[in-house]
């Protein structure tokens, strides 16, 4: 039996092993994690809405019915195309095909103190890290008295896609609902919540009426939006932007780009400039016959997308299925099919009863689009347990306007 070894257990690496007929195939795949991540709700996380367990899953029980899948937590170092192995913090490992799904991590741009000093959110840890330093910052305003920092009391989320846009929304809504109530010595009408945008509008990437609505809405909730405008640098203390502008800020989130987690051992002609894997229609990386990329790490231009696939979890999550279905047919020997983009439309949430949606066929926005938003995340949602506790939390948070998740967790183990 053939050995497939798969890198990354995200969207893309899951649904192309679980789309792969059982038994067909030796599969080991390697994360530097034990768990997938549900990446559409990290931003909860950080806002303290929904437990980082709610959407994280163990690899080893997504897989424990399948004999054919092996799991090794471990980091993947280089790959070896010419002796068809790679090189793990666990040792050396040889196959037969290579599918390399170990998406993507923040772009700072190369600018090394943003990268140092800002905080990104790219992962559960990330999540909760943000959630930590927020709820640190308030606890610090409330030690500090009178001689608290101007910098502590204004959180700057950079990048207005929907990340950023989900972030400063959610943030709005638990400085009015939530945070009064837990620190009543602070006086949070001095609490500024900025979203910086580089292009013309929030959610660029979308209609017009997304654009048009989300700003909307942000103005609505008190976000200050700041479009046209670059951050230069970043030192921990203070933002400098390109319009001349200084923002003093501890809280800087930055959600402003994305870059491909390249593994070593490629050739360089394989590799776009945004550390992107250049593949065919097949998913097949370019210049090799049994190496294969998927999701975020894989560029693939088409005649519809000519600049290649937009970064999101439908194309990892249909590519995954694509090669599965591939690597089924090549198998019995069955002519393979090549991948297309099918835009089934994106989608935003900008706080309680605020959502934009733009789909091929109609574009809405409001309480309904929430309903379609909560909707779709839940069915996308792993495990039936997983999904329940989701549900009653945002039905308590929803009911109450309040939770109890707001717990600095430390990893040093000081209490």
């Amino acid at each position: 039996m053939k050995k497939i070894i798969v890198i990354g257990g995200g969207f893309a690496g899951l649904q192309f092993i679980k789309n792969l007929k059982k038994g067909l195939y030796d599969i080991m795949l390697f994360d530097r994690l034990n768990h997938h991540q549900f990446q559409p709700l990290f931003y909860q996380v950080a806002t303290s809405q929904i437990e980082p367990t709610s959407i994280t899953f163990p690899l080893r029980k997504v897989f424990q019915k399948r004999k054919d899948v092996s799991i090794r937590y471990a980091e993947v170092l280089s790959v070896s195309p010419d002796k068809n192995s790679i090189s793990t913090t666990a040792g050396d490992f040889n196959y037969d095909f290579l599918v390399i799904a170990s998406g993507g991590k923040t772009n700072f741009y190369g600018n090394e103190n943003i990268m140092k000093n800002a905080l990104s959110l790219k992962s559960t840890y990330e999540a909760m890290k943000i959630r930590n330093v927020i709820l640190e910052n308030f606890e610090k305003i409330i030690n500090a008295g009178a001689g608290y920092q101007d910098g502590l009391f204004n959180i700057v989320v950079v990048g207005g896609g929907p990340t950023g846009v989900e972030l400063s929304g959610a943030f709005a809504e638990i400085k009015r609902d939530i945070l009064p109530k837990d620190f009543s010595g602070i006086d949070f009408s001095r609490l500024n919540i900025f979203l910086l945008e580089g292009g013309k509008h929030t959610l660029n990437s979308m209609s017009d009426m997304a654009k048009r609505i989300s700003e909307k809405y942000l103005n609505k909730l008190g976000v200050i939006i700041k479009k046209e405008v670059f951050v230069l640098d970043y030192d921990g203390e203070t933002l400098k932007l390109s319009n001349g502008e200084f923002i003093k800020s501890k809280n800087v989130i930055w959600a402003a780009g994305i870059t491909g987690n390249i593994i070593e051992g490629l050739a360089p002609e394989s590799i776009t400039i945004t550390n992107r894997i250049r593949v065919d229609r097949m998913s097949r990386a370019t210049g090799y016959e049994n190496i294969y990329a998927l999701g975020d790490i894989a560029y693939m231009e088409t005649p519809k997308y000519p600049g290649g696939h937009p970064q999101v979890a439908n194309v990892a999550i249909n590519q995954g299925r694509n090669l599965a279905g591939n690597f089924k047919a090549m198998a019995y020997g069955k002519k393979q099919k090549e991948y297309e983009y099918r835009d089934l439309g994106s989608m935003a949430t900008v706080g309680r009863n605020k959502a934009i949606v733009d789909l091929p066929f109609i574009r809405f926005h409001g309480y309904f689009a929430w309903y379609f938003w909560m909707f779709l995340h839940l069915m996308l949602i792993l495990s039936v347990r997983n999904k329940l506790i989701i549900f009653i939390n945002w039905a308590w948070n929803y009911v109450t306007k309040n939770s109890s998740l707001r717990l600095i967790l430390k990893t040093d183990g000081r209490q």
